[in-house]
């Protein structure tokens, strides 16, 4: 079974053994779909779920004071792979594209997508190039053709002048 990490426990609340979580995913909401969570290797049971501005709160079994909740923190906050919630079509986990072979519309090897950059008006793909360079890619249909998840590959339409930069 694989485990993906979704946050990380920063602090607690209180005396009862809350936990303030920074949560990696953009749908906190699915805190309250899930039954545990792992901090690190350990499982918990989820008992309560609330919000306290952009963190979530979590009670689990077991922890049940300050101190049991201190002990936890710094820990990452892992779920089971399939309890992923399901995406659209054509949308994607950061983790299932790291990696792709980048290719251009004529099948030639750019290089591999090493990571995916998120900002508020598009995501950037970063290709780590062939010749070592990375380029930055808009997550956009202009420039981003096709992805194919079995084959590993992403079919790119670099912008005009990016590569002279």
């Amino acid at each position: 079974m694989e485990k993906i990490l979704i946050g990380k426990i920063v602090n607690v609340v209180g005396l009862k053994g809350e936990l303030k979580v920074y949560c990696y995913t953009d749908k906190r909401e699915q805190f309250e779909e899930l039954e545990q969570i792992w901090l690190d290797e350990e499982t918990y049971a989820i008992r309560n779920v609330r919000y306290q501005g952009n963190v979530v709160i979590l009670k689990l079994e077991g922890i049940n004071d300050r101190n049991a909740a201190e002990a936890c923190r710094n820990k990452g906050v892992y779920i089971k792979e399939s309890d992923l919630p399901q995406l659209p079509e054509d949308s994607y986990y950061v983790r299932d594209l790291v990696g792709l072979q980048a290719m251009d519309e004529s099948g030639n090897v750019l290089g591999k997508v090493t990571d995916v950059i998120q900002s508020s008006s598009q995501d950037l793909y970063q290709i780590r190039m062939e010749d070592g360079k990375n380029i930055l890619l808009p997550a956009v249909k202009e420039f981003v053709l096709a992805i194919d998840m079995e084959g590993k590959t992403m079919t790119v339409r670099l912008p005009d002048g990016l590569l002279e930069l």
